[in-house]
């Protein structure tokens, strides 16, 4: 017959606190391992028959590694939703060892709801999806901030949303970067670049339509 061992798993980023509920009897800790992958390969070969064991850790910023790992192992193992944990009443002390011990208890008692787990494709996917939100929000901030410096020295752009664009291009390959980048060493160098020549690519367009002005009699 065997003897299933419910293991409540309190993740954080360099440290796992371990605690273990059997089918009867008590929860006890078995203390605080690293998050490592070597150390969670111990962990299930001391705790006993991988057949046997059932982890559950709650969702958060270390992400789905542990869930890969234990599986790997053949193990068992939930990803369970942090807000569905029943919370008892006056409890608020809060540590590792008390999370865990409360995991492997509610866990044991069917008490746990259980989130999906995506695979890596659509891991990668959510990755990409991140990764392009981050980079639109930089650039945002780049843009706010050239377009402040700008209004500051009394340059407004007079085309609408593509006038700025259009002002990276003709300060050359360090308005690309900005653009691309959003860093600040890229503004310092434009701003630095700016004050040098004492002028802007709107003075410079101000400057190419008064000549044009000149010429024209001449022409005709």
């Amino acid at each position: 017959m065997k003897r299933i061992k419910f293991v409540g798993l309190d993740v954080h980023a360099e440290t796992i606190a371990v605690a273990v509920a059997e089918l009867e009897g008590e929860v006890r800790s078995i203390g605080v391992i690293p998050n490592r992958c070597e150390s969670v390969r111990k962990l299930v070969k001391k705790l006993g028959p991988v057949e046997e064991l059932r982890f559950c850790y709650e969702a958060g910023p270390t992400g789905y590694v542990l869930y890969w790992q234990l599986t790997a192992l053949d193990a068992k193992c939930e990803v369970v939703a942090p807000t569905l944990v029943p919370v008892r009443a006056g409890d608020r002390v809060k540590t590792d060892r008390r999370d865990a011990l409360k995991l492997a208890r509610s866990y044991r008692a069917g008490e746990l709801t259980a989130v999906w787990v995506p695979d890596a494709a659509h891991e990668a996917l959510r990755d990409l999806v991140r990764a392009r939100e981050a980079a639109k929000r930089d650039q945002l901030r780049a843009r706010n901030r050239l377009t402040k410096f700008l209004l500051r020295h009394g340059k407004r752009p007079t085309r609408g949303s593509k006038s700025l664009d259009l002002e990276l291009h003709e300060l050359g390959e360090e308005g690309c970067a900005f653009r691309t980048a959003g860093a600040t060493s890229h503004l310092v160098r434009l701003l630095t670049r700016s004050r040098a020549h004492g002028r802007t690519s709107y003075a410079a367009r101000a400057g190419h339509r008064g000549s044009s002005a000149v010429s024209a009699p001449a022409d005709a």
